[in-house]
């Protein structure tokens, strides 16, 4: 086909630019699209599925930790699925089977049902989502992968937020007397779109080095995963039993064994499911690291804070998803000027977290100054300075830790770094909201607020522990790939 000899000529050469990478750098980010509307919509309508549906607790942190985990686990599996069998191949199918899953979440009839849907679609999101980072390194020439991932970062951050408002607008409007069920619908048109635009614009792509599946690998994985976030939001309801710690120092165990056998397989000559090479660079370790705590903080704040202003302050979907959207404002501003100050590389990022972590503790200043009686404008101020950090930390992020990336790494790579944000969003959700259920469970009168301080302050730490995480990433977002070449 035409586009190998593109997409397999020599790195930095000007053959290496595919025709059409920029129609198909818009296919791939209309699936994170779906993936991180469908990441964060449960956060803002677990409240109204509860009530219809019925579930405890601990049903809420699953809508959003069984899509994560499931999409964690299977992640670095579709990374190199799309090595062996082509990734436009596996990013069609993974996007149809997300739309089937899209359906099912909205035809469910039980919580255990919505649940199981969410698995799927977080299984067939794990198939689509790592073929569009190994596409884009391979698509566009070093002088414009930087650009590619600063319309990436953007857009993927704008969704996260973004969807929150989606979700309690379509919610509060109830259309055809669907309610929550329309916020998976809307995957429908959307899914059906990038399909279509995928068979057209997507090109093919594969490693070149002939691949196998590393199944044990899969396996090791895929239970390390589940080992940790299941105890973490089912110890909580079940009065925190002995199995439930010992599921989560298994879990530390066979993320070891895990590691072993991938060096050992790799040594052996066979196809590790994670290239060991990759831990050998220092912006891709210091990125897992930085990702894992900064998407836990994240992902754990937006469940928690979407439930404090529904169930504590009283606020409708609609009303609590729009207190976002200063947020939102505030990550455009931040993107925007990360752009302007990029060449300060890594500071950049860890600046992003510093106002972050301001931001954070603004949100904490409000709740303790104005109480229970606290309104949207009040959290403003707070709320733009968290975004504004945000952006500044995600606009850089990916470019910086796939740098140094090389093409026969790219699958396992961007796999690897993908489960890791989802494995980091699962990990916070079950974290963040399980300290937030057991103060209240405590506490001999509900005190959300109360609750919401504690966790402030958990995700302030988090935030300070990626800053120093972020030591670990280059200084410069491209120097590790002017090394290498």
């Amino acid at each position: 086909m035409t586009t190998d000899v593109t997409i397999s000529a020599p790195p930095g050469s000007e053959t290496a630019a595919y025709r059409w990478r920029w129609a198909a750098l818009f296919v791939i980010l209309a699936a994170e699209v779906m993936d991180l509307l469908d990441a964060m919509v449960t956060n803002i309508a677990s409240p109204t599925i509860q009530t219809e549906l019925g579930g405890t607790p601990a049903t809420i942190q699953w809508l959003g930790a069984a899509y994560t985990l499931s999409m964690a686990v299977g992640l670095i599996t579709g990374g190199r699925l799309g090595d062996i069998y082509g990734r436009k191949r596996m990013f069609l199918i993974g996007a149809a089977g997300f739309t089937v899953g899209s359906l099912l979440c909205a035809v469910a009839q039980s919580p255990d049902l919505l649940v199981g849907a969410r698995v799927v679609q977080g299984l067939f999101g794990a198939v689509m989502l790592p073929q569009g980072l190994g596409m884009i390194k391979e698509m566009f020439p070093p002088k414009e992968v930087g650009a590619a991932f600063g319309i990436f970062g953007p857009v993927m951050g704008l969704s996260s937020v973004g969807g929150p408002i989606l979700a309690g607008w379509l919610i509060d409007a109830d259309f055809f007397g669907t309610g929550w069920r329309m916020i998976f619908l809307i995957n429908l048109p959307l899914g059906l779109a990038a399909i279509l635009a995928g068979l057209r614009f997507l090109p093919e792509s594969r490693s070149p080095h002939p691949l196998k599946l590393d199944v044990p690998g899969v396996v090791l994985a895929s239970l390390a995963g589940l080992l940790l976030v299941f105890p973490l939001v089912q110890g909580r309801e079940n009065g925190w039993p002995v199995w439930s710690f010992v599921m989560m120092g298994a879990s530390a165990a066979i993320f070891a064994v895990f590691g072993w056998f991938e060096s050992h397989k790799s040594r052996a000559g066979g196809d590790p499911l994670v290239v060991p090479s990759l831990f050998r660079k220092q912006a891709f370790t210091g990125g897992l690291l930085t990702g894992l705590v900064f998407f836990s903080a994240m992902a754990g704040f937006t469940l928690v804070f979407n439930l404090y202003t529904q169930i504590g302050l009283g606020y409708s979907t609609l009303k609590a998803a729009l207190v976002m959207i200063p947020w939102s404002l505030g990550m455009v501003v931040g993107f925007g000027l990360a752009q302007a100050v990029k060449r300060f590389g890594r500071k950049v990022l860890q600046g992003g977290v510093l106002i972050m972590t301001l931001g954070t503790l603004g949100v904490l200043l409000t709740i303790d100054l104005a109480g229970m009686g606290v309104t949207p404008w009040q959290f403003v101020p707070a709320l733009v300075v968290t975004g504004l950090g945000m952006g500044l930390l995600m606009a850089p992020f990916f470019d910086i830790v796939l740098a140094g990336v090389e093409q026969h790494e790219t699958g396992s790579a961007s796999g690897t770094l993908t489960a890791i944000q989802q494995l980091g969003g699962a990990f916070g959700v079950a974290l963040l909201g399980t300290v937030f259920f057991d103060l209240l469970a405590g506490a001999p009168s509900p005190d959300i607020a109360g609750a919401m301080r504690v966790v402030l302050w958990v995700v302030a730490g988090m935030l300070l522990a990626t800053f120093l995480a972020a030591f670990l990433l280059p200084k410069e977002a491209r120097e590790e790939e002017h090394a290498g070449h």
